[in-house]
């Protein structure tokens, strides 16, 4: 559903072609007035993570990870046909290209022409370039995509489909390689061309019948290649269009699809190759378009067409195998709790599990504190994942050990779109229409504007908003607030949406949450909105999140304690003859934070689309995402999600009063500033209220440690030891190297300073063995929780990290003791920082693993949360 209540701009929906039969239509009504004279995406809560190692695409604005692959491709290098090229000095150069997951890949670009944009007349736009993937290679040219192997048309805007009229009078004139998939016109129609898709199973997808007897084509009425069980404007990842600069540059993330997104693709299943398991490849395509068409004078006909294809510049992608890391019938161990470090677990997984006596460990992400809770009465608990101590009135029994650093981030995409009504519009904005925004900042009171949906798009269209008092803005991007800690530009845009009115946040209970939560109310600012004291331009908090007990409806303050998002408001519109519209399907829930990187790389901003009366039942449908150059939304997400799909991340303000993004620099200067949180001073946070956070200028305040823990007086031996295993590996040179090789460190993560690592292997001995005793006097006997030398781990890196994990990683703390060891984020960086360079990935791609799905054990706790897979398609 869009919303009324402000002006629409015309984005790519509006160019969204409709059915083939509707479009054939009137290509004919256009045609018989010519010849009377004389063409539709994980789960916070108990989520079980399937994620491959590897491969983990580098963010916004870093690509050091993928560095090692990255390819510079070119028109002078690959267009035969130069001389006619729409961009003669084209050269796209793409971030990574081996050891791919299901992820996203930077494409940056020079030597483009200026754009035009798509118009609702019917013209693609001018100059632009679309992007889109392939399986096959051409018959005849090795070296090139097959055509009818491409995921293209599925976006069904005007000149992106795979058929289409001609313009052309006689099938004489259709250009010889386009003849096979062409169907003669008439005296009324003129010929019809349809590029059929051919899956990777060999399925075909034809709108173009051939008669067995005479050979002769006519159309299949009844098939529509740009929708079809292979794909659909839903699911595809193609870019119909994306624009460049007035100086010819430009830049776009692409969804990378694995045989789990796309069956039809393929690309990634495993296939043997001279004993080795490797994934299938396919191929990225970057195809310019020009200012119009053979025979037209603007852009309508299908970029698979010849005349345009012949221009078509490919890279070879080569995939990590899906589904193939661990052996099956290995011992399966389980792990519960933090999201955050979900994606380093993922990549060390198919180095620890394919060790002499190695294990399995199966993510499950909950709730930090039920994890905890389960963690500390019960023997079988799975490992607990935290960024928090237990909360508990007696002594905490859990060791604690730091396995990864990383933080809470937020995405952005959105896309310039100046005001057409605003003469006062410098050029220089006007060019950058329809390019995205890589900047943007954000203050903790404008997260508690967001998150409290307190402007005006955020509630649904047709709402009674009387009870929104103050002079608030329909989104962020028109909020005084905003613009007054961001770059003049934001000033001239005419961007809407609700999606830009809230934030895309996870169902469910979590410690980023929390996290957030303490940002906001560690700020005096935000804490002064909350408890409904109007902004300096006066726009005031909806009043079901009010902090003031006396203006909340509820007669009880919003508490900020707390550690989940709760859409508190209770509005609801029932629109004629459809279902009810409340918040929580105005603005829904998405699964996890890895989910949500997902959908701002894809545009999808979530909410309901058209009610369809004739679902069973009726129902509201889904909103097709939106394109580049349309896009506009906000999530809450991990900066190593955020990284792994390449998608811009805000910089905060940070209690010195700075901006910073969730870099690897910011996040460590964050965790050198961190204070102890609990646990006897064994657990530390950044706590933006001390006096050390306050004077770190280059601190990026979401910044979240992330600590392995359970009880070693109460925990089964067998699972104590398969724990310290992973966590002394998590420790090791390898794993903290970063790096996109199984074992190593995504991108998106922080090598662990040297004293969180010498805290862990204590930890990890302490897990094994028991905790030391506490006098020196001996005992006759032993039993699980006494304190037992450590012996030599089973696990050490495997071939493919860059060192090896033994020895050190392996050995006791020796004198270090717990009472001893520092908290702070002190002394120099662990060696992996010091490290050469990580080497390129193989020929064959990064080893891929998936980590099984497991929900046998659980937590008792978090039992009754029920097991949630709607964004299948994140999941490799």
């Amino acid at each position: 559903m869009s919303n009324s209540r402000e002006p629409r701009d015309i984005d790519a929906g509006a160019t969204r072609s409709r059915p083939r039969r509707e479009r054939a239509a009137a290509a004919r009504r256009r045609m018989r007035a010519a010849v009377a004279p004389i063409v539709a995406g994980v789960v916070v809560g108990a989520s079980v993570f399937a994620l491959a190692a590897g491969g983990v695409g580098a963010g916004t604005p870093s690509a050091a990870a993928a560095s090692s692959s990255a390819v510079t491709i070119s028109a002078k290098q690959q267009d035969a046909a130069i001389a006619t090229a729409p961009m003669p000095d084209l050269s796209v150069t793409v971030s990574q290209t081996r050891g791919l997951v299901a992820q996203g890949v930077r494409l940056s670009w020079t030597g483009g022409k200026k754009s035009t944009a798509p118009s609702v007349g019917g013209n693609g736009g001018e100059n632009f370039l679309q992007v889109f993937m392939c399986w096959g290679d051409d018959p005849g040219d090795a070296q090139r995509p097959d055509r009818t192997t491409c995921q293209y048309g599925g976006a069904g805007s005007v000149g992106a489909t795979r058929d289409a009229y001609r313009n052309f009078g006689s099938i004489d004139e259709v250009p010889e390689a386009d003849v096979e998939y062409t169907a003669p016109g008439s005296f009324i129609y003129p010929p019809y061309t349809s590029i059929p898709f051919i899956a990777r199973d060999g399925t075909r997808v034809d709108s173009i019948k051939r008669d067995p007897t005479s050979g002769a084509k006519t159309i299949d009425s009844g098939v529509d290649v740009n929708a079809n069980q292979f794909f659909t404007s839903y699911t595809t990842n193609e870019i119909p269009w994306v624009g460049s600069g007035d100086d010819g540059k430009g830049s776009v993330t692409f969804e990378v699809q694995t045989a789990v997104q796309s069956n039809g693709l393929g690309c990634g299943n495993p296939v043997t190759i001279a004993g080795t398991t490797v994934g299938a490849s396919c191929w990225l395509v970057v195809l310019p378009r020009g200012t119009s068409d053979n025979g037209s004078t603007n852009i309508t006909q299908s970029g698979l067409f010849a005349d345009s294809w012949q221009h078509a510049l490919s890279v070879k992608l080569d995939f990590a195998p899906v589904g193939t890391g661990c052996a099956l019938g290995q011992t399966e161990r389980q792990i519960a709790g933090s999201e955050l470090a979900a994606l380093a677990v993922a990549s060390w997984q198919p180095v620890v599990c394919n060790q002499k006596g190695g294990s399995v460990y199966s993510l499950i992400t909950s709730a930090e504190s039920d994890a905890l809770q389960s963690a500390a009465k019960n023997p079988q608990a799975p490992l607990a994942l935290t960024s928090y101590a237990l909360t508990t009135e007696g002594k905490d029994p859990l060791t604690y050990a730091p396995v990864a650093l990383s933080g809470v981030a937020l995405s952005v995409a959105i896309d310039r779109l100046p005001n057409p009504n605003d003469k006062t519009v410098p050029q220089e904005w006007k060019d950058r229409a329809r390019t995205p925004f890589d900047h943007v900042n954000l203050t903790p009171r404008l997260l508690a504007k967001l998150l409290s949906y307190s402007y005006r798009s955020s509630i649904p269209t047709g709402a009674d908003q009387g009870y929104l008092k103050g002079t608030n803005e329909y989104n962020i991007t028109r909020d005084p607030d905003f613009l007054a800690v961001n770059d003049p530009e934001w000033k001239a845009q005419d961007v809407q949406g609700a999606a830009i009115a809230d934030v895309i946040v996870p169902q469910g209970r979590s410690d980023a949450a929390r996290a957030v939560w303490k940002y906001i109310s560690s700020d005096q600012d935000a804490m002064d909105f909350l408890a409904s004291k109007p902004d300096p331009w006066g726009m005031i908090v909806n009043p079901w999140y009010s902090t003031n007990a006396d203006v909340n409806p509820t007669k009880v303050p919003f508490s900020l304690a707390r550690d989940d998002f709760p859409k508190a408001d209770p509005v609801e519109v029932v629109p004629a003859n459809q279902a009810p519209i409340n918040l929580v399907t105005w603005r829904p829930y998405a699964n996890d934070l890895s989910a949500i990187a997902y959908l701002t790389l894809r545009g999808d901003g979530q909410g309901p689309g058209q009610w369809d009366p004739n679902s069973i039942p009726p129902k509201y449908g889904k909103n097709p995402r939106m394109l580049p150059g349309s896009q506009r939304l906000l999530g809450l997400t991990s900066a190593a999600a955020a990284a792994r799909f390449q998608v811009v991340t805000v910089s905060l303000r940070n209690p010195a009063g700075q901006f910073a993004a969730p870099t690897g620099t910011a996040m460590r200067a964050a965790a050198d500033v961190m204070t102890p949180a609990g646990a006897g001073d064994r657990v530390v946070a950044f706590d933006p209220t001390s006096s050390v956070a306050v004077n770190a200028r280059d601190a990026y305040p979401l910044t979240m440690p992330v600590y392995a823990a359970t009880n070693p007086t109460v925990t089964d031996p067998a699972l104590r030891a398969a724990y310290a295993d992973l966590v002394r590996f998590a420790v090791g040179t390898g794993a903290q190297t970063p790096g996109t090789a199984a074992g190593e460190l995504p991108d998106g993560y922080v090598a662990l300073p040297a004293a969180w690592i010498d805290q862990a292997r204590e930890s990890a001995d302490v897990m094994q063995n028991g905790p030391r005793p506490t006098s020196s006097s001996s005992s006759s006997s032993s039993s699980a929780g006494a304190y037992i030398p450590a012996q030599q781990t089973s696990v050490t890196a495997g071939a493919s990290s860059s060192a090896a994990a033994s020895g050190s990683v392996a050995a006791p703390a020796g004198s270090t003791s717990s009472d001893a060891a520092t908290t702070a984020a002190t002394g120099a960086s662990s060696g992996a920082l010091a490290g050469g360079k990580t080497p390129d990935d193989p020929d064959s791609g990064a080893i891929g693993a998936a980590l099984p799905i497991s929900v046998l054990a659980g937590l008792a706790s978090a039992a009754g949360v029920p097991l949630i897979t709607r964004l299948r398609r994140r999941v490799l």
